[in-house]
């Protein structure tokens, strides 16, 4: 039997009703590492500042709704994932205009999955970890991203 204590909580300072979510959710798949945890949120909150039924320019609108450009938390561009989250949520039974739908189905799609293991190796620097991510998102420059990397994890506090 194991009697091992439960891993500490990481809580961030200051972050809203839809970033705890994200973080809690990123450490219930045994993501750990602070770093990894803030290079996630900085990407995601670069893409849509954590707002689910966005539509890349601004545009708050719906799955259905969103006519051009990248949708949702990650900003979904490609039709492969675009029509790739409405398929998930629509098999599954979630919503694609929901956090909740949109983080089940960011864990699905392989472009996380490749990454996922590289994030739950503890102890490495937030630039190692945005290096790869660029695998999961494909963005251009580092922008606001990496910058919002390094405030994540400066608000992250360990329980």
């Amino acid at each position: 039997m194991n009697h091992l204590p439960p891993p500490p909580i990481i809580k961030c300072v200051d972050c809203n009703y839809n970033e705890n979510k994200t973080l809690s959710f990123l450490q219930s798949r045994g993501i750990r590492d602070k770093n990894a945890l803030a290079v996630v949120m900085g990407n995601i909150k670069q893409e849509s500042n954590f707002t689910p039924m966005i539509c890349e320019g601004g545009l708050k609108t719906s799955y259905r709704g969103c006519r051009s450009g990248g949708f949702g938390l990650i900003q979904w561009t490609t039709s492969r994932r675009y029509y790739g989250l409405g398929s998930f949520c629509n098999k599954y039974g979630c919503d694609p205009n929901t956090l909740t739908g949109q983080l089940r189905y960011m864990v699905n799609e392989s472009q996380w999955r490749k990454l996922e293991p590289v994030l739950k190796r503890p102890g490495y620097s937030i630039s190692y970890y945005m290096k790869h991510s660029w695998n999961w998102l494909g963005w251009g420059i580092h922008g606001n991203r990496t910058r919002f990397a390094y405030n994540y994890r400066s608000r992250l506090y360990t329980m």
